[in-house]
């Protein structure tokens, strides 16, 4: 005998799931301290940066992430059709020359660039029920690169 309105006897497997819902754009957190140089000619001038310090720069978050990092990493990486990493090392000895205009200021920050993106945690029961969503905001490491600036 055939029960359509029964259920299979499959479960859900019970526990908590991040579930990511958009990302917005790479934010730099920096290693090391900036670096800066005026140009106080009336031509363009050529300033040259180097890191100075080695560091890994990780996930930070707000809100309530219930899982592991790595899991909203992957969760995150295949949702938003990006790479994103647990942590990314930036490392000393990486240099950068870039052109100054005259009379500006040139800035330098080496370290990470992350990728935002919004999210939610939520607990899932064995009977496929589902607790209240958690909202998250999360950063992830994308790059290891520069961020330059002047004024």
């Amino acid at each position: 005998m055939n029960y359509p309105d029964m259920p299979d006897g499959r479960g859900c497997d019970q526990g908590w799931y991040y579930h990511p819902t958009s990302k917005t754009k790479d934010y730099h957190k920096g290693v090391g301290a900036e670096q800066a140089n005026y140009n106080g000619t009336s031509r363009t001038a050529k300033s040259s940066f180097a890191s100075e310090v080695t560091g890994t720069v990780g996930i930070a978050y707000t809100g309530e992430l219930n899982v592991k990092g790595t899991v909203a990493v992957a969760e995150i990486s295949s949702k938003c059709g990006v790479t994103v990493s647990a942590s990314l090392t930036a490392k000393i000895g990486n240099m950068v020359a870039v052109d100054t205009p005259s009379h500006k200021t040139t800035y330098a920050r080496y370290g990470v660039f992350r990728l935002k993106s919004y999210g939610y945690s939520q607990y899932v029961y064995v009977n496929c029920g589902k607790g209240s969503k958690k909202n998250v905001t999360i950063y992830t490491p994308r790059r290891v690169g520069w961020a330059i600036w002047e004024n």
